[in-house]
């Protein structure tokens, strides 16, 4: 229907910017790639759950599994264990987000190389003023801290929501959600698993803020804010569907302002103007790459 497909983006800001919420409430209970070991393996019993109930259509195609298991390699394992492992080890969220708010100039970058895409003049002032935008929304949030150490999660995140987005578009466009969602979590969890038991005590402390932090994250994430993401992928160009990563740091932080009362500077507003003009000049869509 026009309506939701209009609301679909909107909607997926909203949903995306809550999981910086999210991961504030539960990584004081679980060292982050535990933390995302509970929402994979809750994910993946639910969807797994879902998809048999519904009788839901399975890749026949041994190479669209391959496609499809590498974006949630990158898209779930490195770009969420990134973020998580950043925030946990002190980055200001300020920080995280203003790093992975590069993605949509990346994207662009890569468009013309992987997908042919063809990105005109307006859009890139518009993503450059979106850049200029999350800048000065989180422009208070930077502090005198070790960022090196702390930085390379989120650069990592950063180059795998790129790539694994690129990716998708390109190999795996479209899929049935319910089981693409399954295969995409599995090797996730199996990577995750696999890095937490080396480097972590995998204990959690399961609390009520904990918990509510898990379910918030499970249903409206990885299920609500991944399958949106997935539509968008599917129905637009890359670099439409990554100008929407530029609306998270300021959702976020409206966000943060109502549940925390985290002030928002005028600074901080001029920077949330700036963004969504940004995104409404990049908006036009991308044309295919003359050859």
């Amino acid at each position: 229907m026009p309506s939701l497909k209009a609301l679909a983006p909107v909607l997926f800001v909203f949903l995306w910017s809550t999981g910086f919420i999210g991961a504030k409430f539960g990584l004081p209970y679980a060292d982050p790639l535990t933390f995302l070991l509970a929402r994979y393996i809750l994910v993946l019993c639910l969807m797994t759950t879902f998809a048999l109930v519904t009788r839901a259509q399975w890749p026949r195609d041994p190479r669209q599994i391959l496609h499809i298991g590498v974006t949630g390699i990158f898209v779930h394992a490195f770009y969420l264990g990134g973020v998580f492992m950043s925030i946990k080890h002190g980055l200001p969220a300020g920080i995280a987000a203003l790093v992975v708010g590069m993605q949509p100039l990346l994207t662009a970058c890569g468009a013309g190389w992987m997908l042919g895409e063809r990105v005109s003049a307006r859009q890139w002032t518009g993503l450059g003023l979106g850049f200029v935008g999350v800048t000065l929304v989180v422009a208070n949030k930077l502090g005198d801290v070790p960022l090196l150490a702390m930085m390379i999660p989120a650069i990592v995140a950063l180059l795998a929501i790129t790539f694994g987005t690129l990716y998708q578009k390109r190999f795996c466009p479209r899929f049935d959600l319910r089981t693409g969602s399954v295969i995409q979590f599995l090797p996730a969890a199996v990577l995750t698993a696999i890095a937490a038991g080396a480097t972590e005590s995998m204990s959690i402390d399961w609390t009520p803020h904990f918990v509510f932090a898990l379910l918030w994250l499970v249903l409206v994430l990885s299920f609500g804010a991944i399958s949106l993401l997935n539509v968008l992928i599917r129905s637009g160009s890359a670099v439409n569907v990554a100008r929407l990563f530029y609306l998270t740091p300021p959702s976020t932080a409206i966000i943060a302002w109502v549940l925390f009362g985290e002030t928002l500077s005028g600074l901080a507003l001029a920077g949330m103007v700036l963004a969504v003009g940004g995104v409404y000049m990049a908006g036009e869509t991308a044309k295919p790459a003359k050859t």
